[in-house]
């Protein structure tokens, strides 16, 4: 069994998950559009181009997820996604990358449990933590 988090975007999608390849260290998978799929008729006035369906690899981790109506899109709450991280330049590369247009929850900084731990929401609306524990540092 493997388990994969689904997200959900309100046109976003496919630049989230362009994103996600660029900063950090993604592989992008297949991106599926509204147009010419049987979802076609339900989708709101102009998204042929949104995706009805993708995904994007991060550190072995299938991301999968669409755009989803306005009118049935929900905020996330009540979950973020977790980097585990062993090098501080990565981790402060890839929390500077997500905080870009984003809200900065709680900044990158050393904690008692980690080497740098930050909490920030992406310009797409996604909850991360950055947890690194300076394995590489060490």
């Amino acid at each position: 069994m493997q388990m994969s988090p689904y997200l959900s975007f309100t046109g976003q999608c496919e630049e989230a998950f362009t994103c996600y390849e660029r900063c950090l260290d993604g592989k992008l998978g297949p991106l599926f559009r509204y147009a010419g799929s049987p979802m076609a008729e339900g989708a709101p006035a102009g998204w042929d181009d949104k995706i009805m369906h993708g995904s994007v690899t991060v550190g072995g981790v299938v991301l999968m997820g669409a755009d989803i109506a306005p009118e049935q899109y929900e905020r996330p709450q009540g979950f973020s996604l977790s980097l585990q991280i062993n090098s501080v330049a990565d981790a402060e590369r890839f929390f500077a990358e997500l905080a870009e247009g984003g809200k900065v929850v709680m900044p990158l900084e050393k904690t008692f449990w980690a080497a740098r731990f930050g909490m920030v929401v992406d310009r797409f609306g996604i909850p991360w933590l950055i947890n690194c524990d300076g394995a590489e540092q060490a």
